[in-house]
């Protein structure tokens, strides 16, 4: 698929490797709808796209809100007369252990909120929108490309109950797209990041910053721009689905 003149939807638009990502492919001339529950970060994201001289267009939509979605994505399609690219990005973390111990007594353990608004937000949001976005590209004469954001923790990461399941479940909703919209065009990959220099990350404290470096045989963390490349290549190279790709420096091996 030829980025240029692309239409492509990014979710969690506003921030982070959301913005990152939009920004790379606004540069290679993408026409791109960025979506976010966050209306100023959103403008600010369409500002830095701009100056690349792309079209943008944000749309306020919550993933996890079928009628929000269905909606939105379809005002996608009335507004640039179509939908190649999905990145499904948008996703949030409520850690906590699922259990607190303290002499042989519960002291605390994951509430039922936490997992669900993670559940809702990483994983229904990510069904909800590659729906709407498959139902698009299905009835198109074009090809189309579905991105999903996993993580290295779908292996599993202490106090990440409902974050690890969330992007396990990502991954394994990747495959079963890609199998199931190849007849329609559609091709579904994965990205599953490691540790990522974002604005979080290098809020933390410098002894647990180093701690996550330790545990990247690179020895440093990895750039916004270097999973924005990923998903170009993913773009650009028609051979690639049912594939969860990662990129973290080797800290799975």
């Amino acid at each position: 698929m030829q980025i240029a003149n692309s239409i492509v939807a990014i979710t969690g638009a506003g921030q982070g490797l959301g913005r990152a990502m939009a920004e790379y492919l606004a540069g290679r001339g993408a026409r791109l709808a960025l979506i976010d529950v966050n209306e100023d970060g959103l403008r600010e994201s369409v500002a830095a796209c701009e100056k690349h001289g792309a079209e943008v267009r944000s749309y306020v939509i919550n993933v996890a809100s079928e009628e929000e979605v269905d909606g939105g994505f379809a005002q996608i399609a009335a507004d640039f007369g179509g939908l190649q690219v999905l990145v499904n990005n948008a996703g949030i973390m409520r850690d906590g252990m699922l259990l607190k111990v303290k002499e042989g007594k519960v002291t605390d353990r994951m509430s039922l909120s936490q997992w669900q608004s993670v559940i809702d937000v990483n994983l229904t949001g990510v069904f909800l929108c590659g729906r709407a976005a498959a139902a698009i590209m299905a009835e198109s004469d074009d090809s189309g490309v579905i991105v999903n954001i996993s993580s290295l923790s779908r292996a599993g990461n202490m106090g990440q109950t409902n974050y690890s399941a969330s992007k396990a479940g990502v991954a394994a909703m990747t495959v079963t797209w890609a199998r199931e919209l190849a007849r329609y065009g559609v091709r579904v990959a994965a990205i599953a990041p490691g540790f990522i220099k974002t604005d979080m990350v290098a809020q933390m404290r410098a002894d647990i910053l180093e701690g996550l470096v330790k545990q990247v045989p690179l020895r440093r963390l990895g750039q916004q721009e270097e999973i924005a490349s990923t998903v170009g290549f993913i773009l650009e190279n028609d051979f690639v689905t049912g594939r969860v790709l990662d990129i973290d420096g080797g800290a799975r091996i």
